[in-house]
């Protein structure tokens, strides 16, 4: 049978001390005696393997008044129950005053009351181990923990670097136009991104891609995003495949690879072709706000059209629009991260406000971003990005 607790007997009387472990030990319990005081040594701190003391109070050449600060000092951890000969006021205020959790008369009368007591110590006593198991648990958890984080920490820097690499030259300078960019992470990385790279002397194909949620997951999608695009682009060199020319074309691809990546992304896209020597636009919106907005001498507007999110439906439509260029124009495109700071409550609102924001041409994309507050944000709650196309003959 196995023992219910261990108990030391400590009493100078060896009768007495054996008499009271004699009555502990026959309730199941595992009792050591000590009557030799001055030379015996045992562990009270939180390592020890008692559960509970009995100790006399009439020990002969103990003060518990000089004991009492050393013992306030030491890690005692192990419940004590005090006995004494005489049931007097004092005696039991200095048990309690030693930290005592009962007090006991000799000769104990009422056996069940002291096994009872016994009992209660030695539940407390394992409450405390299995706090204290719990509580080292919890520190090696808490180190392991910090570490991971650290790690995570270098590990999202890293791929913070790495995606800011990605990012194309700004400003790019092509004859009478200009592609610049800003990318403005809540977190380390992105899920907003945007790129900008000629085909030939011809042409410009620029994106911009707002990726479902935040962090690592969307920074991938946005890697593979840029991935395809470049490989469409070689593809135009090596195979003269035409598939990078057109913006819907590049909308289903991107649709059908994110699909094929299954891991629950989808993004809104404005993908564009620029003909410089016609000076034309072809773009395609695929579920993107807010949509691209073209400032001239004539105003400023948005450019319309439709289409669903890449990355939700293997049917998707997407339709093609192509108009012709001002001579001088400046074309600004946004991730939705831009309508959280601006200074309106509702959609319609904050898209006014975008418009008014943009009504003189003459500025550069660095006077539109510091008008938009964008350098000023320290902490976006969304991810922004901002493309500006700009002509100027």
């Amino acid at each position: 049978m196995a023992s219910k607790g261990n108990v030391l007997v400590v009493d100078d009387d060896p009768a007495r001390a054996q008499g009271l472990a004699d009555i502990v030990a026959s309730a199941g319990f595992h009792v050591e005696v000590v009557s030799d005081i001055q030379s015996s040594h045992f562990a009270l701190a939180g390592n020890s393997e008692l559960d509970v003391i009995l100790c006399e109070l009439d020990l002969e050449g103990v003060s518990w008044d000089a004991v009492r600060p050393i013992l306030r000092e030491m890690d005692i951890q192990v419940p004590a129950i005090m006995l004494s000969d005489q049931a007097e006021v004092s005696r039991m205020m200095t048990a309690l005053r030693l930290g005592a959790s009962d007090f006991f008369v000799h000769p104990v009368k009422d056996v069940e009351a002291l096994i009872k007591s016994i009992e209660r110590c030695v539940r407390q006593r394992q409450l405390r181990r299995e706090l204290d198991e719990s509580r080292k648990r919890l520190e090696k958890a808490n180190t392991e923990l910090r570490g991971t984080i650290k790690m995570l920490e270098q590990d999202q820097q890293a791929g913070r670097q790495v995606q800011l690499s990605m990012l194309p030259a700004t400003p790019l300078v092509l004859g009478d136009y200009s592609f610049s960019h800003t990318v403005i992470p809540s977190l380390f990385l992105s899920g907003d991104f945007t790129d900008y790279f000629t085909i030939g002397t011809r042409y410009v194909v620029f994106f911009i891609a707002d990726v479902s949620g935040h962090g690592s997951s969307s920074a991938f999608a946005t890697v593979l995003l840029k991935n395809l695009f470049a490989r469409k682009r070689s593809d135009f060199n090596r195979k003269n495949d035409s598939t990078i020319l057109s913006p819907v074309a590049m909308l289903h691809r991107a649709n059908k690879e994110l699909l094929c990546l299954d891991v629950g992304k989808f993004a809104t896209m404005v993908v564009g072709l620029i003909d410089m020597e016609q000076n034309t636009l072809c773009y395609s919106i695929a579920g993107h706000l807010p949509q691209p907005l073209l400032v001239s001498d004539e105003g400023v507007s948005y450019l319309t059209g439709e289409g669903s999110a890449v990355g939700l439906m293997e049917d998707s439509e997407y339709q093609e629009c192509q108009i012709g260029l001002p001579n001088n124009f400046t074309l600004a495109l946004f991730t939705d991260g831009i309508l959280e700071i601006l200074p309106r409550d509702d959609l319609i609102g904050k898209e006014a406000y975008l418009l008014q924001s943009f009504e003189d041409l003459t500025e550069s994309p660095a006077a539109m971003v510091e008008r938009l507050g964008l350098k000023r944000v320290d902490a976006a709650p969304d991810d922004i990005a901002a493309l500006f196309v700009t002509k100027r003959s």
